[in-house]
């Protein structure tokens, strides 16, 4: 599934301002996916941490058409290599788009990144236009 499935994400957010003040909090950002292989046997099988642009760049090696989950507002493809199918999520600016949209809605203080090494530049200009522009 997502690395972080906007519905669930929402959840949280709904859950949190339960217990504390939306001005307290900032939205976790993943800035990073999984290539899983499958079959998943929980507690057996590990994922590869892919940063977003590594994601788009297995699915163009591997002629995988990238699709987009609805309901978690996440990109996602799958390939086979070596006989083993992988199943790889990451962000891309729709479901940042997705996420920058709650701290909007729920009037949240702002985010904060998991994996801010990971060079993302379409998630800097997306956010930087989001909120730091003068519209």
């Amino acid at each position: 599934m997502a690395v972080a499935p906007l519905n669930q994400v929402r959840r949280v957010v709904e859950y949190a301002l339960t217990q504390i003040p939306a001005e307290k909090i900032d939205l976790g950002i993943p800035n990073y996916g999984y290539d899983w292989p499958l079959p998943y046997e929980r507690g057996v099988t590990r994922a590869v941490t892919v940063n977003n642009v590594q994601a788009v760049q297995i699915a163009v090696e591997h002629g995988a058409e990238i699709r987009f989950d609805p309901v978690a507002q996440s990109p996602y493809f799958n390939y086979t290599e070596n006989g083993v199918e992988h199943e790889v999520w990451f962000e891309d600016v729709r479901s940042l788009q997705a996420k920058f949209d709650l701290i909007e809605i729920y009037h949240l203080r702002g985010c904060g990144y998991w994996q801010i090494m990971q060079w993302f530049r379409a998630n800097w200009l997306l956010l930087y236009s989001r909120f730091y522009i003068m519209k």
